[in-house]
């Protein structure tokens, strides 16, 4: 994250914060935020049906809320749509500024919030908890107040990073030092899904921290989307932005309990972490293609990558990215993974094609080979002759050639894909260079071949890092420090608050990492 940073004088006026029509984020969010509002209008006008229906015998009466409710759930699936739409077309926001083609990434869209007011709960907490005058703090809470209301539109880069980690370090102070008595009620927090757009509240200050932690992982996953992947410096802070967005999301799931909205489920969180995971060894995978005078591409060069994409494969694939992902994101992990599928067969294929013979070793072997099996057509041998690997290199891209061609026609299905154009020509030029190589391998009298090609045994040289966010770095000053550490005689302790809210399994918590 680099150096430590002091943003004390971030506040007023607030740095890292983008008003939604200054952004061009702004647009979707804009229009996403509405979604939300909508979903919230409907989702009460079908729970006030249900009740009618429930509370009522006259058969006329259910009969028309019964047709009510029809409209209601026809027109909330409609807008759930619109909002997966919204969701999928995320993946062509921010292309590399560069002529170099990369697929694109997946990025997660924030969690909307409402306002809140701070200043009644906390004015009591303040008079009734530490006997001091509360109207006196009015510009702490105002500072407070402005903080939260930046962070609902954060700029989409460090900045914007710094500002919600800012908010969250302010949390965890507001959580050290004040504890709700049995009379206040507290803040209402109201936060919508990142995915499904339902509205979720609750009154913990916990679930506030953990909707700041998911949105700092989500705008890491943006972050790491909008890098050019095509030089080293942008896919050196790819890897980095989708390992701080796993870290994120690993933080959420391991210390928030009880989540009252589906996004932040076990499952859900579970998903992101590994999908953010995926897409950073996808990028630890594209750093090794980039040209390097110092890595020549022997055969030995190309089997490993070879075995590096076959990796990557096994990772998308995962059942926790697989079952829980929007249906457009669905889409584009099937896509990404019969693509790197069939690269890995590429790069086998030029290993036997294109490098001389006598670099077979057994290290070289067992990098192409293996654990496959021998029942397989070479056996657990790497052909030796070079009509030989001919075959099996042009087995290799005829599976290569048919795993593009199967990713093209997923992207034609997905409708959210379709509108991709980067991903149309990554596929295409892909398929392209296949056929190529393949018409080059061709020859007359190979009608007759039968040779089947070995999956690729995935291997990996650099595994990506879950890292968690580190708050640390962002220095902020307890806008509450004015305030006496004692209680007033009758009130518990925070301290003593925390040990009774630990031990309680119906509380939400979230462990606070890196307290400044």
């Amino acid at each position: 994250m680099g150096p430590l940073k002091d943003l004390s004088t971030l506040f007023v006026p607030h740095s890292g914060s983008e008003p939604l029509a200054q952004t061009p984020h702004g647009r979707p969010q804009s229009r996403r935020a509405r979604v939300h509002q909508q979903i919230t209008k409907e989702l009460r006008m079908r729970t006030g049906a249900e009740n009618l229906y429930r509370a009522t015998s006259n058969a006329q009466v259910r009969e028309t809320v019964a047709l009510e409710l029809s409209y209601v759930n026809s027109s909330l699936q409609l807008l759930k749509e619109e909002l997966e739409e919204l969701n999928g077309s995320s993946v062509e926001a921010d292309p590399p500024g560069s002529e170099g083609i990369t697929v694109p990434m997946i990025p997660l869209g924030l969690k909307e919030t409402k306002e809140l007011d701070w200043s009644t709960p906390l004015k009591e907490l303040i008079s009734g908890h530490f006997g001091e005058d509360s109207a006196s703090y009015e510009a702490e809470i105002r500072e407070l107040e402005d903080l939260r209301q930046a962070i609902r539109t954060p700029s989409r880069g460090e900045a914007g990073l710094q500002l919600l980690m800012a908010y969250y370090n302010q949390l965890c102070f507001l959580d050290a030092r004040f504890v709700a008595p049995p009379g206040n009620l507290g803040p209402l927090f109201h936060w919508y899904d990142s995915l499904t757009g339902v509205p979720a509240q609750q009154r913990a200050l916990a679930f506030e921290k953990g909707s700041v932690l998911f949105n700092i992982g989500a705008l890491h996953t943006q972050i790491g989307a909008r890098q050019n992947r095509s030089c080293p410096e942008g896919t050196r802070r790819a890897i980095e932005a989708f390992q701080r967005a796993a870290g994120a999301f690993s933080l959420l799931r391991e210390n928030f309990s009880r989540a009252p909205s589906p996004d932040m489920s076990p499952a859900s969180l579970s998903m992101l972490e590994q999908l953010m995971t995926a897409q950073a060894q996808e990028c630890i995978f594209e750093g090794l293609l980039l040209p390097s005078p110092e890595a020549p591409r022997d055969c030995l060069a190309q089997l490993h990558l070879a075995q590096e994409a076959a990796q990557l494969v096994r990772t998308l694939d995962q059942p926790a990215v697989r079952d829980y992902v929007p249906f457009p994101w669905t889409t584009l992990v099937r896509v990404k993974a019969e693509y790197f599928c069939a690269l890995a067969h590429y790069h086998a294929a030029v290993a036997l094609c294109d490098t001389a013979a006598e670099a077979d070793s057994p290290a070289l072997q067992q990098a192409f080979l293996g654990l496959a099996a021998t029942s397989e057509p070479w056996g657990a041998v790497l052909p030796q002759g070079q009509e030989e690997r001919r075959k099996l290199g042009k087995a290799h891209l005829r599976r290569r050639v048919l795993g593009q061609e199967e990713a093209l026609r997923l992207h034609a299905v997905g409708r959210a894909l379709r509108r991709v154009d980067l991903l149309q020509a990554v596929l295409a030029q892909a398929l392209q260079r296949s056929l190529a190589k393949y018409s080059e391998l061709d020859r007359e009298d190979d009608f007759l071949e039968t040779t089947e090609a070995p999956d690729i045994q995935p291997k990996t040289q650099q595994k990506p890092e879950i890292r968690a966010p580190s708050f640390s770095t962002v220095k902020v000053t307890d806008i509450f420090h004015r305030l006496v550490s004692t209680p007033c005689p009758g009130h518990p302790s925070p301290a003593q608050h925390r040990r009774v809210e630990a031990s309680s399994p119906a509380l939400p918590w979230v462990r606070t990492p890196d307290r400044p």
